[in-house]
């Protein structure tokens, strides 16, 4: 650890609180801090760098593209961006993308898209536009005004108001709710947005059969059914979109964080009439796609693609999740262990915020998200006994913090 680092950053915006630390590079899965210590990297930047650090390939890229062009503006074409385009919406089955620079920025792209259809449609009918979008609970799409109104959690609108309208909020994997709102709002619900895997929720999966009836109502009343992969994408959850692994067709899908693998870059792809929605003077973003950013994104594509790395995650997370299970088979203050791929959570029967300095201490960079709810995010190229080491370090920690909790000892 960095003592440097345990006072305020004083010409920052004091708005995260940081572990006392300061990495200096990283290699694989492993970081290492200004004082040299490594540490097992089991978070990713949050699901960003899910081929680890230093990747020779984007690397490479990265430096290639640095030595010849940097910016021209989307004035005119980007080669980078065409061949990035083409290979997202191969993997994808899309037909058109727009790149942003975040998540936020690719669920705001979104919502415009949805709205402005939904404008369209009426339009040519005659009829006036009052688009609704249709979140969940629990969800979380980012902190620009409209995403964080789409976002599911209260707490965290508070102060920012007054917040955009337009938007309804029913409950995570309740088809019943879900339906009262179409049946009440039907004719006005542009379109739904939907984490298959809530990240910032707790780690909470949403049942297949749930996904599709929503994936049918939307057919149903013409509303566009929009998929929020910005965590889930990139191979994390052991397809290269988690919906694919369900066999979901969805009209719209975000992605950002492991696009870039660390350099800021987020898509927003659409199908059918979706794709076609978007024209010149309707949206737009400065450095969205520039060229670093589309190289740096389509090396990661690839690597994930050629070293098959989203089944290496399927199996990987398997076995991780099945070896947890063992570990805790007999703590009763671990109530969960869910996820999908290597988007993995841990849930206990108490708040547990303060594992986050012990795993720090322990060489082990883990996050805890909805207060209880340990959240592993570990690279797709992790080794058989670097997933061991998270499992066994992690294993010890909670079973050490249920047991001190029972007993009192820790004061």
């Amino acid at each position: 650890m960095n003592d440097d680092d345990d006072g305020p950053a004083t010409a920052i915006m004091n708005t995260y609180q940081r572990l006392p630390v300061t990495f200096s590079h990283g290699d694989g899965a492993y970081l290492f801090d200004t004082q040299g210590k490594r540490y097992l990297d089991a978070l990713c930047g949050i699901s960003v760098t899910n081929l680890g650090h230093n990747y020779p390939a984007v690397t490479k890229a990265i430096k290639h593209q640095a030595e010849s062009l940097l910016h021209t503006s989307n004035l005119y074409h980007i080669a980078p961006q065409q061949m990035l385009a083409q290979k997202l919406c191969s993997l994808a089955g899309m037909d058109s993308v727009f790149f942003a620079n975040s998540g936020a920025e690719a669920n705001e792209a979104a919502i415009k898209l949805a709205r402005l259809h939904a404008f369209n449609q009426a339009k040519a009918a005659g009829a006036e536009s009052n688009p609704l979008i249709l979140t969940f609970s629990n969800s979380f799409h980012g902190r620009t005004l409209a995403t964080l109104t789409a976002t599911g959690n209260k707490k965290i609108k508070t102060g920012f108001g007054p917040l955009p309208e337009g938007f309804i909020c029913t409950q995570y994997n309740d088809i019943q709710a879900a339906e009262q709102v179409f049946a009440e709002h039907g004719e006005n619900i542009a379109g739904l947005l939907i984490e298959i895997v809530q990240g910032e929720g707790g780690i909470h999966p949403a049942v297949p059969e749930y996904l599709h009836q929503l994936q049918a109502l939307c057919q149903q009343h013409n509303a566009l059914f929009m998929v929020d992969e910005i965590q889930t994408g990139n191979g994390r959850c052991g397809s290269y979109f988690a919906y694919q692994a369900l066999g979901l067709s969805p009209d719209v899908v975000t992605t950002a964080k492991g696009l870039g693998n660390g350099v800021p870059v987020g898509a927003c792809l659409a199908r059918g009439a979706a794709a076609k929605t978007l024209q010149p003077g309707t949206h737009g973003s400065t450095f969205g796609g520039n060229p670093l950013a589309t190289a740096a994104a389509l090396a990661v594509v690839n690597a994930i693609e050629d070293q098959q790395l989203s089944a290496r995650a399927a199996s990987l997370g398997e076995d991780m999740k099945s070896a947890f299970a063992t570990s805790f088979a007999d703590n009763a203050a671990v109530i969960d262990i869910r996820g999908m791929g290597l988007m993995m959570g841990i849930e206990l029967d108490r708040p547990c915020g303060e594992l986050v300095a012990q795993a720090l201490e322990a060489g082990v960079l883990i996050n805890v998200t909805a207060d209880s709810v340990i959240r592993l995010l570990p690279p797709l190229i992790l080794s058989d006994e670097e997933a061991r080491q998270i499992v066994v370090t992690v294993c010890d920690l909670v079973n050490r913090f249920t047991q001190e909790k029972r007993t009192g000892t820790d004061g």
